[in-house]
């Protein structure tokens, strides 16, 4: 009986896992219990989802984000502080190196909590930029909020974000509209090709310091569309690193909260499911793609064919040999997880996905095609004829897209050259077939003029002998 209800509970508990693919532990860093209390509905919303919330100060010397060489926690949630400084457990050193061992951040900012030197020093080294004024906030005097911002224009109201590109998947879109309260400028470097930004501020938006109190704005920090409220990094390894410009949007005071544009009529809020969606795609609950079955084979051939062909290679997958000029299949079978189960991955009609044969460059760049659907896969196929020159190669299929975990997916083959039963017959090449008449045209008139040499008798006229008396 005691074993029984040990496997139910094990059941249970894994019934309430998280729906993250890479974890469900945790860490949400905040100065104050009166600070975690604004954001309940938030928590109640992560603990839905099955995430194991652990609270800590930043105060705390016994925190510690490694244990025995590991992670000690799969996600860190940051609220702003006070303090100048994040304490010994969370420099941007060991932040970094949580992000190098798969670990994925979400850092929230707010202009009523100067941004630390540590958050600073950190987000320079992601090429991300902040104003050097500590409090500067940003305002938009033609996006903002008429019930509480109607003097300061400071809570803006913008749409939900449109898609980065056609070609890009919409994980953050949607209807209604979503309020950004004290946010913080973000300047995005034009030098990184991990930097996409989410959400940018509309054209007449611009980096403000509130303490200035001038009448004009002279150089600001960053103005339009170079403003990104909220910004995303994914590394090499797909951990990601995510940056919301208000931390007030997160707050249960403005989710579902009624507010009004300019020239606008009140609405509420839809900060609640945006902050579902970033959530849910910061911590890898969307746009994580998984790779399955990778298979090579011949295309064509039999068994009676002669040489190394006769022995492989037909029929047999991922071959570690294959010859030049073979014919050659590739497949690979790849799934996106969302929230909770994986489904077949779908390539956008605008995009390409492409698998390349090749050296130390691509001989071959050939376009993948779905052939065949599973309840969680999509098996993508091409053909090809291997290239004239023997070597060490490899299938590669290098897919990186924002917003999707990186696939970098390689399989090492060797091409030889013919093997010397396997080169075609002179009478199979039509080039040759000239010089091959010639030769039976020299051996049939040889023949022909032996023939006639030993056939053919000259004529000899008989002596007459002479006459006796």
């Amino acid at each position: 009986m005691h074993w029984l209800l040990t496997f139910l509970f094990l059941a249970l508990f894994n019934a309430v896992e998280a729906l993250s693919s890479s974890g469900n532990r945790l860490l949400i860093v905040a100065e104050d219990t009166t600070e975690r209390e604004k954001y309940l509905t938030l928590w109640s919303d992560l603990e839905s989802r099955g995430y194991r919330l652990a609270f800590e100060s930043p105060k705390n010397d016994k925190l510690s984000l490694f244990q025995h060489g590991e992670r000690a926690f799969d996600h860190i949630l940051l609220l702003p502080t006070k303090s100048k400084g994040l304490g010994p457990s969370l420099t941007p050193n060991l932040l970094l190196q949580f992000v190098n061992n798969n670990g994925n951040i979400l850092l929230t900012l707010s202009a009523e909590s100067p941004v630390p030197s540590a958050i600073s020093s950190l987000l320079l080294e992601l090429d991300i930029h902040l104003p050097p004024d500590r409090t500067s906030l940003v305002v938009d005097h033609f996006h903002y909020d008429e019930i509480s911002a109607k003097e300061k224009h400071d809570v803006l109201v913008l749409p939900r974000p449109p898609p980065l590109r056609s070609d890009v998947r919409d994980y953050f879109g949607g209807s209604g509209v979503i309020a950004f309260p004290k946010a913080v400028a973000q300047e995005l470097g034009s030098s990184s090709p991990l930097l996409t930004p989410i959400l940018s501020a509309p054209e007449t938006a611009y980096s403000y310091n509130p303490k200035e109190e001038a009448e004009t704005v002279e150089d600001p920090f960053a103005v339009g569309g170079q403003i990104s409220l909220v910004s995303s990094m994914q590394a090499r390894n797909s951990a990601r690193f995510t940056v919301l410009s208000s931390v007030e949007a997160l707050q249960d005071a403005w989710f579902d909260r009624t507010v009004q544009a300019l020239g606008g009529r009140a609405v509420k809020t839809s900060n609640r499911v945006f902050a579902k969606h970033l959530t849910a795609w910061t911590f890898m609950e969307t746009g994580v793609l998984k790779v399955g079955k990778v298979e090579h084979y011949l295309s064509t051939g039999s068994e009676s064919e002669s040489g190394n062909d006769s022995v492989a290679q037909m029929g047999y997958l991922n071959p570690k040999i294959y010859r030049i000029k073979n014919d050659v299949t590739f497949n690979i079978e790849l799934s996106e997880y969302t929230y909770d189960h994986l489904s077949p991955f779908k390539v956008s009609p605008e995009d390409k996905l492409q698998m390349e044969f090749t050296m130390l460059s691509p001989f071959h760049r050939l376009d993948l095609q779905p052939i065949s659907t599973t309840p969680n896969s999509t098996v993508f196929s091409t053909s090809l004829r291997l290239p004239d020159q023997h070597g060490i190669f490899a299938f590669r299929v290098n897919y990186k897209r924002p917003f999707l975990t990186n696939i970098d997916v390689k399989r090492e083959v060797t091409v030889r050259h013919f093997a010397h039963d396997e080169w075609p017959r002179s009478w199979m090449i039509s080039a040759g077939w000239v010089w091959i008449a010639g030769i039976w045209v020299t051996v049939a008139g040889w023949v022909a003029f032996v023939a006639l040499w030993l056939w053919s008798e000259p004529a000899y006229e008989r002596s007459q002998g002479k006459k006796r008396q």
